[in-house]
């Protein structure tokens, strides 16, 4: 395996699926976090009842990517 391979399969690793729940209906839903979003705050609206959601990504102790949910008024 070459540089370039590595360098690819890196990439994919940047993604990481996680699902969450609407803080307005209750719905869950899958999001994309990027590991470099970690420290970030960014709103997306939801896929269910299209109200927008706070998101804030952290990353865990394991290195993991934890998002943290919120309403536009909290």
């Amino acid at each position: 395996m070459g540089l370039d391979d590595f360098n690819l399969l890196h990439e994919g690793n940047d993604l990481q699926e996680t699902a969450i729940y609407c803080p307005y209906c209750g719905e869950s839903i899958s999001v994309l976090l990027n590991v470099e979003d970690a420290g970030l705050d960014y709103i997306e609206d939801c896929q269910v009842c299209c109200r927008p959601i706070e998101i804030s990504v952290s990353e865990g102790a394991m290195g993991e990517l934890i998002a943290q949910v919120r309403t536009d008024s909290e």
